[in-house]
């Protein structure tokens, strides 16, 4: 799908779930939240979600379990195994609700999706990005980073910004 809109100004968000599949993991078990929390990939092999809490303690993305396993002892962390039904629900839900910003949405990978918003105004675009994590966070529970910017390069260096800050960020 193409965003390119030669009649205005382009504006295009991409939208990031934070650490997806253990935020997957952390609506369902409470008690983990603000712990450190690993997903390993199938059959326990590798590291492929972390929260910020065990990126802190240097727990590597990718990383294989073994390699970490005194670390993840050390520090309690807790340890889940992939929950992929889990996670294409959840995702499918959150694609859901973008749809209800725009209708010119391209999903990129199962926590990531662009959005085109070039139907907003300039002056309301970085609340429209607040308005976006906070729907998304009020209807499926998922903290989300939002980086806007007037191409997909650009939105997602805004994203990766925005993440740091916390907030939604226009470019």
């Amino acid at each position: 799908m193409s965003f390119i809109n030669s009649s205005k100004k382009n504006k295009i968000a991409l939208i990031d779930c934070n650490s997806f599949y253990v935020s997957c993991e952390r609506l369902f078990n409470p008690k983990i939240i603000n712990k450190p929390v690993v997903v390993l990939s199938n059959n326990d092999g590798c590291v492929i979600s972390r929260s910020i809490e065990a990126k802190k303690i240097g727990i590597k993305m990718g990383e294989p379990y073994f390699k970490v396993k005194e670390l993840v002892k050390k520090n309690n962390v807790y340890i889940f195994s992939s929950n992929y039904a889990l996670y294409g629900d959840l995702s499918r839900r959150v694609m859901k609700t973008l749809k209800s910003f725009s209708e010119k949405i391209e999903i990129y990978s199962i926590d990531e999706a662009f959005v085109d918003l070039s139907h907003i105004q300039e002056k309301e675009i970085e609340n429209y990005g607040k308005e976006i994590r906070e729907r998304i966070l009020r209807w499926t529970g998922i903290p989300t980073s939002v980086g806007i910017s007037n191409t997909k390069t650009l939105s997602k260096v805004a994203n990766n910004l925005a993440k740091k800050i916390n907030q939604a960020l226009y470019i």
